[in-house]
């Protein structure tokens, strides 16, 4: 499940790169394979550019309390499991105004849940979290955001009857086993992510390779693949070795091309040194690229601008509308998508000289055991403030259609409340987001909710909810996948390959319906 195959177009685009360096030997080599990409010219017409961005939720989402289902029914489940003492975490019907002098994040201080009107309601009612109006507009007016009910890690299709007697995700409810399933379909320790391996497949279309995965979030195993290498940005853009933003040190350029000599040659055949050297060279050709491709945060496309130097910081349209303070407050994670929609402009322009991007960026904060109507309602705020702005901006750049944004996380949550807080679950509600997202819908199956046995934690009235009712997947991440890696251009083929739990579902159900 950690070895996809590469494609042949891409494995000839891998071998054609390095035929070209056939000849050299020694320490040259290693570095000349890792910047034979950056060193062609941008051939990449725009009119073909798309990307991926996930939006990763670090901690477990409690989706319970994002998407919820209102009619009657569910309602009362609703309330009757999670209106429970010393500190209920259940949301106020739609309609209810806040209290203003209730206490900051809490449900009455919140106010009611905010209706949504999917094209296909299942014969239920919907609503959002009471601060994601901007997702609401977005769901029901704009029509650019679609909601994927119920998703989690699966091997085979599962149903509560089979569970016991069907292979199940190694090590569920564990954060970091999750994550990396999610992300890499296999628990902690798989080196290969499925953003990565699409990168793989389609890295011919880019002249640059070193931009085809990229993370503003640090390390990703999301986007490691078998050939592809995945670059990181700052905030402010390349993370820089040694040179200032004009390309010197000590203020001049002789010293910074000096600089870029010693940390990109090796000097001895040694292999470790050989790949610092690539390492240091790709770094630091990759920064000299995007220095002059990327339109500065202070444009008013992406950001705010300022008389004298443009800080993030005080930026409004980085900035939110923090529940618990009552004032704005910056967010980082919009910040996060600034930099991606700043390299996305440089893509569609073909400045960085690619056709397929994946990106990753991500939000922290979700294990929410302990005071969760306070931490949960900020990181909600957050999360459709950052989606709301990077909407806005790819609308602002012209690359809405090109562009789709997906959210992640380790799982969701339990139904039951442990006193003010939730426990490690399985499944989750999940936002995909873009121009060619058919929005305004449900893609799944939304699970049905229901009470707990008055002598234990288990929901037996619930054909999708096991223990403390944590939901049993209905859609697998593979199908997730699958559906958006169809609109990015890869073949039924390509993304068997990709997604090797794909081949154990009905090829009815393998496309999920939410991309044009």
């Amino acid at each position: 499940m950690n070895n996809p195959r590469v494609s042949q177009a891409s494995r000839r685009e891998f071998l054609r790169r390095a035929g070209l360096f056939s000849a050299l030997t020694g320490s040259a080599a290693p570095l000349a394979l890792n910047l034979a990409a950056l060193g062609t010219a941008a051939a990449q017409t725009s009119g073909d550019y798309k990307a991926l961005v996930c939006l990763f939720l670090f901690g477990g989402n409690d989706a319970f309390n994002m998407v919820l289902p209102t009619d009657a029914a569910s309602w009362s489940a609703y309330n009757a499991t999670r209106n429970q003492a010393p500190d209920s975490i259940a949301l106020l019907p739609a309609g209810t105004a806040p209290v203003l002098t209730a206490e900051a994040g809490s449900p009455a201080r919140l106010g009611g849940v905010l209706g949504i009107n999917p094209a296909r309601p299942q014969g239920r009612s919907f609503a959002l979290h009471p601060l994601m109006g901007a997702l609401q507009t977005m769901f029901n007016s704009d029509r650019r955001l679609a909601i994927v009910p119920n998703v989690g890690p699966l091997i085979v299709p599962t149903t509560k009857a089979q569970i016991n007697g069907v292979p199940l995700p190694a090590r569920l409810y564990s954060h970091n086993d999750q994550q990396s399933t999610w992300q890499a379909l296999g628990p902690e320790g798989a080196t290969l992510g499925w953003g990565g391996r699409m990168g793989d497949l389609l890295a011919s279309a880019n002249s640059r390779t070193v931009f085809t995965t990229v993370s503003a979030s640090g390390n990703a195993v999301f986007l490691s693949g078998n050939v592809i290498r995945q670059y990181q940005v700052g905030s402010n853009g390349a993370i820089r070795m040694g040179a200032d933003g004009a390309g010197r040190v000590y203020g001049s350029t002789s010293v910074a091309s000096a600089l870029q000599r010693l940390a990109s040659s090796a000097r001895s055949g040694n292999l470790l040194e050989a790949d610092m050297a690539a390492v240091g060279g790709r770094t630091i050709t990759a920064e000299t690229v995007l220095r002059t491709a990327l339109r500065p945060a202070s444009d008013p496309a992406f950001g705010t601008p300022t008389g004298g130097n443009y800080s993030a910081n005080a930026d409004p349209k980085l900035r939110y509308d923090n529940p618990l303070t009552g004032a704005t407050a910056f967010n980082n994670v919009a910040q996060q998508l600034q930099i991606v929609a700043r390299m996305i402009d440089a893509g569609v322009s073909g400045a960085t000289g690619v056709g397929r991007q994946v990106f990753f960026v991500s939000l922290g904060g979700f294990d929410t055991h302990d005071q969760q109507n306070r931490g949960h309602a900020d990181l909600m705020a957050r999360l459709a403030h950052a989606l709301r702005y990077f909407d806005t901006t790819l609308g602002a750049i012209g690359a809405q259609q090109r562009v789709t944004t997906f959210t992640g996380s380790d799982f969701g949550r339990t139904f039951t409340s442990n006193g003010d807080g939730t426990d490690h679950g399985w499944g989750g509600h999940h936002f995909v987001m873009g121009g060619a997202v058919r929005g305004g819908d449900l893609y799944g199956s939304f699970p049905l909710l229901g009470l707990k046995n008055a002598n234990n934690n288990n929901f037996d009235s619930s054909p999708d909810q096991l223990g403390n009712g944590a939901l049993l997947p209905a859609t697998s991440v593979d199908q997730l996948g699958a559906t958006l890696g169809r609109w990015f251009g890869l073949s039924d083929a390509q993304l068997l390959d990709v997604f090797p739990n794909l081949a154990n579902f009905n090829p009815g159900v393998r496309n999920l319906g939410f991309m044009t």
